[in-house]
């Protein structure tokens, strides 16, 4: 057979009943998983395509395959890498659901950090607060539950009870959406938990102290919130997401209540110092997004540790 046609014969990872092809796009993204670039990842995946053609077969185990690539990412990256890539398999391949808990206030890249996070992890599931609070409200009558109809750097407007004295309107009225929005959210991960499904969750309403990850056994459950300390920076975001969503976020409507928006990250961050929940600070994407990966496998790895003893 000519080398170029043995070059394009698929390869399978096999196993005792049946194989699937193996892919170097899919290798790449679990290597992307420990922080590496998506070009070096590429190539080192490339590599250890070249390295099972070059042995002459077509067919290659799981264990082997996984042996591989601990091995050539030992060689060309470090063992750095590869000691991440291991404890990141151990998670993934898992039976026990990983759920992601990702906080912050309005327009510190939750969600972008999220879609990333659950892409190098092949997690399909992301849902935002915001969807669940939407859900509610065909729910519950404006006249029922006020809180759920306001955003919730404005839901001191619902509010029908006085604000006590000497408290901040804005930050009574974020807490009571944000009790009405956690049932929901607690509804949800049950669910998960019930399923074996893993996910990601992120949105502001996931405020430290609301949800306690021992409450749901059989799951590991990894909170963390995103910070964008400077202000200039916060504020372009708004800019950045009126453009890539075609104007359907309008920088008008954040712009107009910024002050509230940065008040609630204050108070969101200081629970999390108080309850010892992480934060991720929101400078630059590839080094957000590998905090934050590293975070949840250590997190995830003692988790499931604990529930095995």
């Amino acid at each position: 057979m000519p080398a170029d046609e043995t070059d394009r014969r698929p390869i399978l990872i096999s196993e005792a009943r049946h194989g699937l092809p193996f892919s170097k796009g899919l290798m790449a993204q679990s290597f992307m998983a420990t922080g590496m670039v998506p070009s070096r990842a590429y190539a080192v995946a490339a590599e250890i395509e070249k390295e099972i053609r070059a042995s002459g077969k077509d067919r290659i185990s799981t264990e082997a395959l996984h042996a591989m690539a601990i091995a050539t990412l030992r060689a060309t990256a470090g063992d750095g890498y590869a000691d991440r890539y291991v404890r990141i398999t151990e998670v993934a391949g898992s039976d026990t659901p990983l759920v992601v808990l990702i906080g912050g206030t309005t327009g510190v890249g939750k969600s972008t950090i999220a879609t990333e996070v659950a892409h190098r992890l092949g997690l399909t599931r992301i849902i935002s607060t915001d969807s669940i609070r939407e859900v509610m409200r065909g729910i519950f009558s404006k006249e029922l539950m006020p809180a759920i109809y306001e955003s919730s750097f404005n839901a001191w407007r619902s509010l029908r009870v006085p604000v006590p004295s000497g408290a901040d309107p804005v930050i009574v009225g974020f807490r009571e959406q944000t009790a009405v929005v956690t049932t929901g959210i607690k509804s949800l991960i049950k669910r998960a938990v019930l399923e074996g499904v893993s996910m990601v969750i992120e949105g502001i309403h996931l405020v430290p102290g609301y949800i306690d990850a021992a409450e749901f056994t059989g799951a590991s459950v990894v909170q963390l919130i995103v910070a964008v300390d400077d202000e200039d920076a916060h504020r372009s975001h708004f800019y950045i997401r009126e453009v890539q969503t075609d104007g359907s976020r309008p920088l008008e409507k954040y712009r107009a209540n910024f002050d509230n928006i940065r008040l609630l990250g204050l108070y969101i961050e200081d629970l999390a110092r108080e309850h010892g929940t992480p934060i991720v600070h929101s400078n630059q994407l590839d080094t957000s997004v590998a905090e934050t990966l590293e975070l949840i496998v250590t997190k995830a790895t003692q988790t499931e540790g604990a529930i095995e003893t």
